[in-house]
């Protein structure tokens, strides 16, 4: 059989890779038409998935390492790829954010503001690690904070091993909206581990929403949130509306008070069929 070089360009996160492989050409060109698509069962044309070097997993002690294709926001060293909203004479600009470095992690300062990430996404992976102070008082005032898809979409941090608060505040919660399906929080002080898939909501050209976003989460490894149709932008004490924004945002982590510490932050672009 005649040997050939395949080359298969593949498009993710707007970037080509390019996959070369040695060998006879597999697959087929005679099977049916996949429904929908251009594609054939076992189309031997069809591009190759692109090769993504797996991370490795966190321990209590140390973070993991992420995919080789995500894009890193907090490594453990240093606070450039966040900022926050400047005060004062620097009120309306975005400085450098407040929070500290501490053992590895990045730790809210109370009053320090909420932080955003300076680069900006749409549909995404999002991983991220949490650890809750030590607990003082019970309800909202254990450990609170949140992660906000796009800067708008709350995702909730709290401690709530054994700690009761109302059910669409917990962690893991889309705050205000729907509760987590089971409370998988470790104990205070001890990190947990957001994993998070993200669908930005759609906007026609008149800036109405034609497609409402959609998150599933993950709290430590148990899934909380599967495919949820989310009702808005976060709010407290109202019911959520959608307000035309563009299509990528930044993350943004919620100073609420309490020094909540985070860890190994990264993202993966994700380029989704419409």
């Amino acid at each position: 059989m005649k040997r050939i070089q395949l080359f298969s360009i593949l498009l993710i996160a707007g970037a080509a890779v390019a996959v070369q492989a040695d060998g006879p050409l597999p697959g087929y060109d005679d099977t049916p038409l996949l429904p929908g698509s251009k594609w054939r069962v076992h189309d031997k044309n069809r591009p190759y998935p692109v090769v993504v070097t797996p991370g490795t997993s966190s321990t209590q002690e140390s973070p993991g390492k992420a995919p080789s294709d995500a894009v890193v926001l907090f490594d453990g060293k240093d606070l450039t790829q966040w900022e926050t909203g400047g005060r004062g004479a620097d009120k309306g600009k975005m400085v450098e954010p407040r929070w500290k470095v501490v053992e590895g992690a990045m730790e809210m300062t109370p009053g320090g503001g909420d932080v955003l990430s300076k680069a900006k996404f749409g549909d995404c992976q999002l991983h991220l690690e949490w650890c809750a102070p030590p607990p003082r008082g019970d309800g909202q005032s254990r450990g609170n904070s949140g992660v906000f898809l796009h800067g708008l979409y709350e995702i909730q941090v709290l401690d709530c091993y054994d700690n009761a608060t109302y059910a669409d505040g917990g962690a893991g919660s889309i705050y205000g909206q729907y509760p987590a399906m089971v409370n998988a929080c470790r104990k205070p002080g001890e990190w947990q581990t957001y994993d998070i898939l993200f669908e930005v909501p759609r906007f026609d050209a008149d800036k109405k929403l034609t497609r409402p976003g959609y998150v599933t989460v993950l709290l430590n490894g148990v899934v909380v949130q599967n495919h949820q149709e989310i009702m808005g932008a976060g709010t407290h004490r109202r019911v959520a509306t959608y307000q035309y924004h563009e299509p990528t945002g930044p993350l943004k982590l919620q100073d609420h008070g309490n020094p909540v510490r985070y860890r190994n932050i990264w993202v993966r672009p994700l380029k989704l069929a419409e």
